[in-house]
């Protein structure tokens, strides 16, 4: 019996929460299977996960750069961690730091352009990797799907400014 299967069974049982229920348990591990083929799909660029993970949310930012503690807590990471990613980073010449403009005493970290170059590359696999798992879902169904998501993210944001 195949997933798709099994959430009809799921879903015709006398308890109907159990597809709910699978449908956390397959956003987690839709989510966590994919990381890994990330992974897989990244490493001929000699990229780790953390790595590229920073690059992508350095690159969200824009040009500006970021602080350290800024990454850290976007990335929900430590100070030390990220501080041993972003060396590791700045030794194969991805980012930099430069000194703040505002505070002279705290760094930000800038993409440099290897690091562009990286996330060209990136962007290129993760266009490659999203055509082979999108293979076979229709517009249509991405559409609802996306939407749903959505809606359930902004529900968990409810959820916490409510606590």
């Amino acid at each position: 019996m195949n997933d798709i299967q099994k959430t009809k069974v799921a879903r015709k049982t006398k308890r109907p929460e159990a597809a709910r229920f699978r449908f956390g348990y397959l956003v987690h591990d839709v989510s966590r299977t994919r990381r890994t083929l990330i992974d897989h799909w990244m490493k001929p660029l000699g990229i780790t996960r953390a790595q590229w993970s920073l690059l992508s949310a350095l690159s969200r930012s824009g040009n500006d750069g970021m602080m350290q503690v800024d990454l850290a807590r976007l990335l929900e990471v430590g100070k030390v961690t990220i501080g041993g990613l972003v060396d590791r980073l700045e030794s194969s010449g991805h980012v930099e730091r430069r000194p703040d403009p505002e505070d002279r005493r705290a760094k930000r970290v800038y993409i440099t352009e290897q690091g562009w170059n990286m996330i060209r590359s990136m962007i290129s696999v993760a266009e490659k990797m999203n055509r082979k798992v999108m293979a076979g879902v229709s517009d249509e169904d991405l559409e609802t799907v996306e939407r749903v998501l959505l809606a359930i993210k902004n529900n968990i944001k409810e959820a916490l400014n409510e606590r």
